[in-house]
């Protein structure tokens, strides 16, 4: 059995405060998109993830550990070979760890017959990771809280996403991130709670939600990594459309007008060796149980 793992964008992503645990309250619209990790199935008297890059494979995966944590909950012994074919490009923001470790919850949930509901998933999604509760659902979702608290919403058209991935690696990205945030970064959710309104109302516009795109780390970004804000000067200096940061980054997206406007940004990133790619969005109707084969 081989199934999908859908990377992800975050149209939206507010921070509102910090919580006494250390962890932050946030409000963010994500999106799947047609970039995807595949990970194959197969019943076997032991645990086994194998990847092609080694500090992915055994119990380093989360993958492992959404096994270990499902089986706990079906009180069986966790018996499966999981292999997980890496596409979506590792600390890049675009959520490719969450989405294999959601997908391999819902293989599994499959592979061992336990007919567990996504409610049930749904916990157990939550302790693996802020990330792991949307890629039950995937499509268009407003995720709340610390992100595990996830409400479908009405999906945006097939959507054209030119994504860069920038030659860019950022240590302990995520925690980084979060450290460099002061509280003139966070705000009231109001860009989130505009977008979710023209969502909810199908009245969708590529120029409105573009114009609403928005990113609480855009700023630690830019103080920090040099790079991201040339590369992003350089696109907008040719007429080319602002880029916004995949999550906490440092790959970056934009939904291109056309396809002239992403050659435009492919041709002026030549220079910086940067991935430049044309994706679509993702519907709900293809992820999460509606992505496993019947």
């Amino acid at each position: 059995m081989e199934i999908p793992a859908y990377a992800k964008i975050n149209l939206t992503f507010e921070v509102l405060g910090k919580l006494g645990d250390g962890y932050h309250l946030v409000t963010t619209v994500m999106q799947t998109i047609a970039l995807a990790d595949k990970l194959r199935f197969e019943l076997d008297t032991q645990l086994k993830v194998e990847c092609e890059y080694e500090e992915l494979s055994g119990e380093q995966n989360l993958v492992w550990q959404a096994a270990v944590e499902l089986a706990e909950v079906g009180r069986i012994e966790p018996g499966a070979k999981i292999t997980v074919e890496k596409h979506i490009p590792i600390g890049m923001g675009m959520g490719g760890g969450s989405s294999d470790a959601a997908t391999a919850l819902l293989g599994l949930n499959r592979l061992w017959g336990l007919g567990l509901s996504i409610d049930d998933l749904a916990p157990i999604a939550a302790k693996l990771g802020s990330d792991v509760s949307f890629f039950l659902f995937g499509g268009t979702a407003l995720a709340q809280g610390k992100g595990e608290q996830v409400t479908k919403l009405t999906g945006l058209p097939p959507t054209a996403v030119t994504l860069v991935i920038p030659s860019l690696v950022i240590p302990n990205k995520t925690a980084s991130m979060y450290s460099k945030l002061n509280r003139s970064q966070f705000s009231d959710g109001g860009v989130t709670r505009r977008l979710v309104h023209i969502l909810s109302s199908g009245q969708f516009a590529r120029e409105s939600v573009r114009g609403l795109i928005f990113n609480a780390f855009s700023e630690v970004a830019s103080q920090n990594y040099p790079m991201l804000v040339e590369m992003s000067r350089k696109i907008v200096e040719n007429g080319g459309p602002i880029m916004h940061l995949c999550g906490a980054g440092p790959a970056l997206f934009t939904i291109p007008t056309d396809k002239e406007e992403h050659q435009a940004i492919a041709d002026v990133l030549q220079p910086y060796s940067a991935g430049v790619y044309l994706v679509s969005t993702v519907p709900s109707e293809l992820c999460g149980e509606h992505s496993i084969p019947k």
